[in-house]
């Protein structure tokens, strides 16, 4: 068998453990997805070796989705740790065989505690199984590794539960996008759920403004000194309603001999692309790409400029 072969033969045998999954999701899920919505205290996730990693994964995806959660090692568990759990929480012990020493010897202060217990394990027959409030079949039919030793199997097919129990739980706490961003502030996605317009925009003295009556020689030294690459153009009410861009001066100067001689009204682009300052900023991004700009303008109720925001604030912001 080539290293292909082999590669794919994994792959195939991973995907039906998860996919074996799906016919035996029934009431035991049901009873654990209730048991995580109406914890009032955490979500202890347990396990050790390879199942450990699982658990860290389970633990990770459940807090950021709106689930307080953390991973216990059992070992540390039985020399203090256990002062973690209280009476409101909820115990995840992931464990294949159901019999792993280290998790077993918890279970009995976990009771005393009064936490309730969800066994993840594939040993129904099992002394953790047993002991659950919950106990979830996550028996495999193989395991990838040729000699049925190494957890593989069954380990990505608990890894598939786990995301199954925490988009459930997600789903069922109408849990949103802006309640996702709160948990992620410092990663690119919460940057995009986070980040409004009046966040990122200049303002104030630094808004490029002329009126319709300027002669070209102010536009030029507006667009120049505030560096943006555009200036805005109100009329006499101060509202916006238009806009020059260094590329319209450029354009300009190269058809008409006479540009300089016109006035600011003459030579703007009307009704120019702006944005509210509650926004998010990557509603500006999407805009500025549908359009293909650099830069919009932010008005206020009465239509008058407050604000820019040009495509490096948006770099700056790392949004692109």
């Amino acid at each position: 068998m080539t290293v292909l072969e082999d590669a794919k033969k994994v792959l195939r045998i991973e995907a039906n453990a998860i996919l074996s999954f799906i016919e035996r999701v029934g009431e035991d899920f049901e009873k654990a997805v209730d048991l995580i919505y109406r914890c009032k205290g955490k979500v202890v996730v347990t396990g050790i070796g390879k199942s450990g990693q699982i658990c860290r994964k389970i633990a990770a995806t459940l807090a950021s989705t709106g689930t307080p959660a953390f991973f216990l090692h059992p070992a540390e568990g039985i020399h203090g740790d256990l002062g973690m759990i209280a009476k409101n929480d909820v115990v995840i012990a992931v464990s294949y065989s159901g019999n792993t020493d280290e998790l077993l010897q918890i279970l009995p202060s976990v009771k005393r505690i009064g936490a309730k217990i969800i066994a993840l394990t594939g040993n129904q027959a099992s002394h953790l199984a047993k002991t659950a409030d919950v106990s979830m079949d996550l028996s495999v039919q193989e395991e990838a590794c040729p000699m049925g030793l190494a957890p593989t199997a069954s380990t990505t097919a608990t890894l598939a539960m786990g995301d199954a129990l925490a988009v459930s739980v997600l789903k069922r706490r109408n849990f949103s996008e802006k309640d996702f961003a709160l948990f992620h502030p410092g990663g690119s996605l919460g940057r995009k759920l986070l980040l409004r317009v009046s966040d990122l925009m200049q303002s104030q003295k630094n808004v490029p403004i002329v009126r319709t009556v300027s002669d070209m020689k102010e536009a030029i030294v507006e667009i120049s000194t505030k560096k943006l690459g555009a200036t805005a153009v109100v009329d006499e009410d101060n509202a916006l309603v238009g806009v020059i861009t260094d590329g319209d001066l450029r354009r300009q100067l190269y058809q008409d001999p006479q540009m300089m001689q016109k006035k600011a009204g003459e030579l703007m682009t009307p009704n120019p692309k702006t944005i509210e300052e509650t926004e998010l900023a990557t509603k500006a991004l999407n805009l500025m790409e549908k359009h293909k700009i650099t830069s919009l303008f932010i008005v206020d109720k009465k239509s008058y400029p407050i604000g820019i925001i040009h495509l490096h604030d948006l770099v700056r912001a790392k949004l692109i």
